[in-house]
């Protein structure tokens, strides 16, 4: 059963739900807005400072954990369809990762659709992980870390920045991965009664902003269930298992596998999209954010400090 704790997260996302029912024309500006409360159910992580840095042409945060290594580092990619979403709704949960791993994170504001439709997000992402190489950080000692469309990017980065033959990160960790640009997963239908957010209504709206009217729905940058993970770095999947989006994460653990990936995912039960947002407050959450952080350490060569 769920905690109380968790319970709280399906609680604002109905509220969104709600609202955004209620003005069906709601303007994007106001929509942007609504989505800048994500940062509610997350607890302020203690002993972690912040830093504004310019990554790469664009505005970055460092997430600095007291103690963490200096050269090991997750470029963070934030949710919200590619449409909203920023540094300040996702500062908290991305200081959590990084205190958890041992690291400094450095959350990324990359530009959003529709202002910026497809691959703006992308090129930005590659520009701060080739801006990371600059600044002295070795490729085995990055991993890229998302959520939702953050997740998409996290993965979307890494094939693009193999395309042009830069050296990859160590590892890859997706939370609830937004992949799925066609809307053909069948949890979209069979989990709409238990998404408090996410609904094919939503998804439509934002790839459309997304793509815009050129995007291939099929591209593998902006659907990577649609690319080929052979190469790819060691990737760990966490979804909930109430969201619509649960089988992206599971069709592109499966593809990964297939593909001699090493891929590990987890579901956990009766969770919303992107349950990690309640860390510090929920066990579900924080439990995740343990096991993704006991996952990378060693593959980020942290285990032997």
């Amino acid at each position: 059963m769920a905690s109380a704790e968790s319970a709280e997260l399906r609680t604002i996302y109905q509220s969104w739900s709600d609202r955004m029912a209620a003005a069906p024309d709601m303007d994007l500006p106001t929509l942007r807005d609504l989505f800048e409360e994500w940062h509610l159910p997350t607890a302020e992580p203690t002993g972690v400072t912040y830093e504004e840095v310019d990554a790469g042409g664009r505005p970055a945060l460092w997430c600095l954990p007291l103690d963490a290594a200096d050269d090991r580092v997750l470029l963070y990619l934030h949710g919200g369809g590619f449409v909203v979403g920023s540094i300040a709704t996702h500062r908290k949960l991305a200081g959590h990762l990084a205190k958890a791993v041992g690291a400094r994170a450095l959350v990324l504001d990359y530009r959003l659709a529709p202002e910026h439709p497809f691959p703006a997000q992308v090129q930005d992402a590659v520009a701060a992980y080739r801006w990371l190489l600059a600044q002295g950080y070795a490729p085995e000692h990055i991993a890229t870390a998302g959520d939702s469309a953050g997740g998409n990017l996290a993965i979307s980065t890494v094939l693009a920045l193999r395309a042009e033959g830069v050296p990859l990160p160590a590892a890859i960790l997706p939370m609830s991965p937004w992949l799925d640009m066609e809307h053909v997963g069948k949890t979209l239908e069979a989990n709409a009664d238990t998404d408090a957010l996410v609904q094919r209504s939503v998804v439509e709206a934002m790839s459309g902003m997304f793509l815009g009217e050129d995007g291939d729905r099929r591209d593998p940058l902006a659907n990577p269930l649609h690319c080929d993970p052979t190469g790819l770095p060691p990737c760990y999947i966490a979804a909930g298992g109430h969201e619509t989006l649960l089988d992206n994460a599971e069709l592109f653990h499966e593809k990964a596998r297939a593909a001699g990936v090493d891929a590990t995912l987890e579901i956990t039960p009766e969770m919303q999209h992107v349950h990690p947002f309640s860390a510090g407050r929920a066990p579900e959450a924080d439990a995740t954010i343990a096991a993704m952080a006991a996952w990378v350490r060693p593959r980020l060569g942290l285990e032997a400090r």
